[in-house]
């Protein structure tokens, strides 16, 4: 009986496949191989009949390791067991030598986060070059910027992008930096001092590792410090947060009273069950909904490094599903946001009434800076044009309406400067200079990184 949305609604397959209950398996099965292969190059055994029991072991099924399970009650140990009821006796002798159940886990979840991690950073390198794309195509297009909700200073839609670029590109920098310190196994056995391999551990873990594609802790206890998993894990949740606040702005403006953005609507696709003319921003929803899922998980995890001196075990039960959902709903979204930034539509028709709605008040700075340049002081420009502004407000009239009846003003302005400092187009600083700068960074020393 199926239960999890993930197993029928949320998640890709190459992410679901990764952490699946048979691919979790499989790679504990390699690490057993790994350790035995390992001590086979020290001596313990024949090379050769480890490459042998080597098809052996990774025919065993998940079935069998239940099975097992179910008996025993211990799942590492049912694995052993099922190993070594396949192999030849003189090798089933050896399997699980020396470890102890987390040098298994550990180092199987190790292979995990590093396949993850090869996807989640492919998807963010896309979405990052594709935010690059729409910033520069979005370069010129001008729009009514918003602080509080309210109108602002105009800027443009390229600016926006840009912005967001650059935060997803420190997220796949941060990615990069962390697969340093978080891809690391173990085989350091009950309290991590290595005993049962005397002065051979170092050897044999390096050896282990080596063959897994991964570097051995520096230290650990009977596990992987969690310092490691919470960093992941808070990865994710900084991933999520910045992937929700695009969502959140895409969802703003398609209201339909902004109308300036609009999320792909499919030809056959229903809005509502009840009201036909409905056109949603389901991604953009979902995308927000389970960012706050995946942030949810942070605090578990954190608990789940607070353990009883060289380990309890009241970190598992959470980690096999914080690590599992936090990934795979990331991965979810991740995808869901590549595909928003591709179909996504600007109105730009609904962009140039909205700037043209506010008839120039929201270029009340650009006429205080010219006051103040001309001569008057600025606190007095500023309450001159606020006083202005709010006549306007109230009597539905335009700024330079306003502004036009204050011969203070026309003192300093004329009527042709004032109309020139009232196109927004003529008030945008060096917007389209740093979106060019961002791309520039990010295609030189984000992307080309290898």
């Amino acid at each position: 009986m199926i239960v999890h949305p993930i197993d029928y609604r949320y998640g890709t397959p190459e992410m679901k496949r990764i952490w699946c209950e048979e691919s979790r398996i499989k790679r504990m099965i390699w690490v057993e191989i790994a350790l035995l292969r390992a001590l086979a190059k020290n001596g313990y055994l024949s090379e050769e009949k480890v490459k042998k029991a080597q098809e052996k072991a990774l025919n065993v099924t998940p079935d069998r390791v239940k099975e097992i399970e179910s008996e025993i009650r211990h799942d590492v140990m049912a694995l052993v067991k099922a190993i070594s009821e396949v192999v030849d006796e003189d090798v089933a002798r050896w399997v699980h030598f020396g470890a102890t159940s987390n040098d298994i886990i550990d180092t199987a979840v190790a292979t995990q986060l590093r396949d993850s991690l090869k996807i989640l950073e492919l998807k963010l390198r896309r979405l990052v070059e594709l935010f690059c794309e729409k910033a520069l195509e979005y370069r010129d297009v001008v729009c009514l910027g918003r602080t509080h909700g309210q109108p602002a200073l105009p800027t443009t839609y390229g600016f926006r992008f840009a912005v967001w670029a650059s935060e997803l590109a420190r997220h796949l920098i941060r990615l990069r930096q962390m697969k340093e310190r978080v891809l690391v196994g173990q085989m350091s056995g009950a309290v991590g001092t290595q005993a049962a391999f005397g002065k051979d551990g170092f050897d044999i873990e390096e050896k282990v590792m080596r063959l897994l594609g991964l570097k051995p802790a520096i230290i650990s206890t009977q596990i992987v410090p969690r310092d490691l998993y919470c960093e992941y894990i808070e990865f994710l949740a900084n991933l999520a947060t910045t992937l929700e606040k695009i969502a959140t702005n895409f969802r703003i403006l398609q209201r339909g009273e902004v109308g300036e953005v609009m999320e792909e609507f499919g030809k056959k696709q229903v809005g509502s069950s009840t009201m036909p003319h409905k056109r949603n921003p389901i991604d953009c929803e979902n995308i927000c909904g389970i960012s706050r899922v995946i942030r949810g998980f942070v605090e578990p995890q954190h608990q789940s490094s607070i353990l009883w001196e060289e380990r309890d075990l009241t970190n598992s039960s959470a980690e096999r599903i914080i690590l599992v959902e936090a990934t795979v709903l990331a991965d979810h979204i991740i995808t869901k946001m590549l595909k928003v930034v591709e179909r996504i539509r600007l109105d730009k028709r609904r962009i140039a009434e909205n700037l043209e709605r506010l008839r120039g008040l929201n270029l009340s700075e650009a006429v205080m800076i010219a006051l103040t340049k001309r001569g008057m002081k600025r606190q007095e420009a500023h309450e001159l044009i606020r006083k202005a502004s709010m006549r306007a407000y109230k009597r539905g009239t335009s700024l330079l309406d306003e502004l036009l009846r204050e011969d203070s003003v026309k003192k300093y302005l004329s009527e042709e400067e004032l109309r020139n400092l009232l196109k927004p187009e003529n008030y945008l600083g060096t917007a389209k200079e740093r979106v060019e700068r961002v791309v520039e960074w990010i295609r030189k020393d984000v992307l080309q990184y290898s």
